[in-house]
Order: structure tokens, then sequence, then C-alpha cells
């Protein structure tokens, strides 16, 4: 039996290392402007961005401990994102092109938003 209601992911957390590298990247790369932060705006604690990501600032994380296995993102134009993320210096994962690490080693699918959701 299917499940009668919908379903979405509301957000998700993030350890990084380099918090102000991610805003940055998720901002500008990606459209995912900051919605919250907690901290100092030049050295936060922890970002929230449209889209549901929270970036957790820990200096010290060596990881993978705690750390999620990708973070799977839809976007409105695909190659386009693409092309702005290679510019990060991120690296394609065996998965394909739309797959890729950041140099901080968060592992990203990334995908073509539908026009409609059924």
């Amino acid at each position: 039996m299917a499940y009668p209601k919908t379903s979405y992911l509301e957000h998700v957390a993030i350890r990084v290392r380099d918090i102000q590298w991610h805003i940055r990247f998720f901002q500008e790369a990606l459209g995912m402007p900051v919605r919250r932060v907690q901290g100092e705006e030049d050295d936060p604690i922890q970002v929230w961005t449209v889209g549901g990501l929270q970036i957790v600032a820990d200096k010290g994380f060596e990881g993978p401990e705690g750390r999620l296995v990708h973070l799977g993102i839809c976007t409105d134009d695909l190659e386009r994102a693409l092309e702005a993320v290679y510019q990060w210096g991120c690296t394609q994962l065996p998965q394909g092109r739309n797959w890729f690490a950041t140099p901080d080693g968060l592992h990203i699918e990334l995908m073509q938003a539908q026009a409609t959701v059924r």
C-alpha cells in the first residue's frame, strides 16, 4: 500500500571545516541564499539556506563520522549549474557528471527539477 500523504525533506544538516566557502558556494554556484544565521555574520556557528540546508561550522571536523552520504539537490537548469560547480574546484564522482565532491569532501547529486510534481 502506498503512503497516503506527501512527504518532503525539510532540511539537512552537515558539518564543514570552512563554513564561509560553503556559504559562498551554495549562494553563488547554486543560487541558495542564506535565510538565517546563528552567530556573527563573518564567523557564524551555523547557517540555514533557502532550500533546506543547515551548514554547521566545525573547524576541527575530521569526518567522515557524522557526515551524511550525499545531498540530492534539484535545480532549474542542470547544465548551467554543473558548469558553475566545476568552476569551484569540485571533482566528478564515478556515478556521473551530475555527482561531484566539494573540496571539503561533501558529495552532491545534482538533478534537473521537474516542472510539475506528481
